[in-house]
């Protein structure tokens, strides 16, 4: 009998969260309406240096839509605690459909740049912050069964393949195809997806609107309500720390690829750039899969910081390697931790917010990551064109270890209940005595 049990596939408490009603659907058109999150910024780039030969003018078209997207997505997310997700997502993904064909179109005419910027920017805005949405129904419809931690990795994992997937793709259909088909396929998947989403009403949270008396637990809290009402920050004391950090990791992330293909193409190899890139996505699933499958006894924000020190710790080595074959080896290693530090900080946000901010707080995080990126490509590019490739991975470097001492310094904060202290969602070990749950 015991024999069995070990035996037990370690994709198994997968396989059981997506057997539950409406699971498998809403992960799966999420996983389709947020293809774009990796493919929309390149293929902007390859589209306007395609039209106009310049990559800086290219940049800086993606840079408007990377950062629009940092400052709309926690908006909508804010409609979406309060209105319902299929009441916001409709409209949004509307607007994002026709800002994307009118950014399209005004590229092919060569419009002036302030013309193409707008609607580039405005498609950014606009499209739909599903990932956050995604977890949100998962806090849901998990809530107290020990199973959200593996449904978080579950979500993690999937965003490490549309990392992988989503650039391979839109390189091939803009180089390949037509310089606009790489935004184009990224259109038609985000509206598809995001419909898709939306019509599944079984699943959606119920909207929470501001100042709408609680019942439960969720009262036990005497200074929740008066949070609730200051707004999101107040409420979630952990995103003062969290949100540095995701920025830092952000920025970690964008001098990672750029130096990756600098590294490559110092080697004479730059068409391995990409697989290298692929394989420390692929470290990251294969973590996110083993971090998701087990039970963890140590607190939420312990392991946050630790996995997290093990992420800056593996980036801090990629300056030292003297070639491509062991830059393999070490970025899968480094990998590992990627997706575990991921799960752990959506975890902390899903247990310190109230239900009614909960998708707001986890957007913060994606748009931290997005404004990092944004700021960290240009600085990387600027040291490798100087320096050479290893100064790229030394300002990675530098990012990773920005990102675990604010971290650190802001462990207290993590350790917070939060505004939403006590509520449904918690578990033992993370912030409320209820059945084991394994939250990451």
């Amino acid at each position: 009998m015991t024999r069995a049990w070990t035996r037990r596939p370690a994709f198994s408490p997968y396989l059981e969260i997506l057997r539950l009603p409406g699971a498998l659907a809403f992960s799966a058109a999420g996983f389709l309406a947020r293809m774009p999150m990796s493919m929309f910024s390149l293929g902007t780039v390859l589209l306007i240096a395609a039209v106009t030969g310049r990559y800086g003018l290219a940049g800086l078209v993606a840079a408007a839509g990377a950062v629009s997207y940092a400052l709309g997505a926690p908006q909508f997310a804010r409609l979406s605690d309060r209105f319902g997700q299929r009441q916001v997502l409709r409209p949004q993904v509307a607007v994002f459909g026709a800002a994307t064909v009118a950014f399209l179109a005004l590229a092919e005419l060569r419009a002036p740049l302030v013309a193409v910027i707008v609607p580039g920017a405005l498609a950014g805005a606009a499209m739909p912050p599903v990932g956050s949405m995604v977890r949100a129904r998962w806090s849901v419809l998990l809530a107290g069964t020990g199973r959200l931690h593996t449904a978080f990795s579950l979500e993690s994992v999937a965003d490490e393949i549309i990392f992988v997937v989503g650039p391979a793709l839109v390189a091939v259909l803009a180089t390949a195809v037509y310089p606009a088909a790489g935004v184009g396929a990224a259109m038609v998947m985000c509206v598809t997806g995001t419909l898709l989403f939306a019509a599944q009403r079984r699943t959606q949270p119920q909207p929470q609107p501001r100042g709408q008396p609680r019942r439960g637990r969720e009262q036990r809290h005497p200074a929740a309500p008066r949070l609730r009402r200051a707004g999101v920050w107040a409420a979630v004391p952990g995103l003062v720390t969290l949100v540095p950090v995701y920025w830092f990791l952000g920025a970690m992330f964008a001098a990672i690829d750029v130096s990756t293909v600098g590294f490559a193409a110092e080697h004479g190899h730059t068409a391995l750039a990409g697989l290298v890139l692929g394989t420390y996505a692929l470290g990251s699933a294969i973590g996110g899969l083993w971090y998701g499958s087990r039970h963890w006894q140590a607190p939420l924000e312990r392991r946050f910081a630790i996995t997290l020190s093990l992420t800056a710790a593996g980036v801090a080595t990629f300056w030292l390697q003297p070639g491509l074959a062991p830059l393999f080896a070490v970025i899968i290693v480094a990998g590992m931790s990627i997706s575990p530090t991921l799960i752990a900080g959506y975890g902390l946000i899903e247990r310190q917010a109230p239900p009614e901010q909960r998708t707001e707080g986890m957007t913060w995080l994606s748009s931290a990551i997005a404004v990092g990126v944004a700021t960290g490509s240009p600085l990387a590019g600027h040291l490798i064109d100087a320096y050479g490739a290893r100064w790229g991975y030394l300002l990675a470097a530098a990012c990773g270890c920005a990102a675990t001492a604010t971290s650190l310094a802001g462990l207290g904060r993590l350790r917070h209940p939060g505004g939403g202290a006590g509520h449904d969602s918690a578990a033992p070990g993370e912030g409320a005595a209820v059945p084991r749950r394994a939250l990451g």
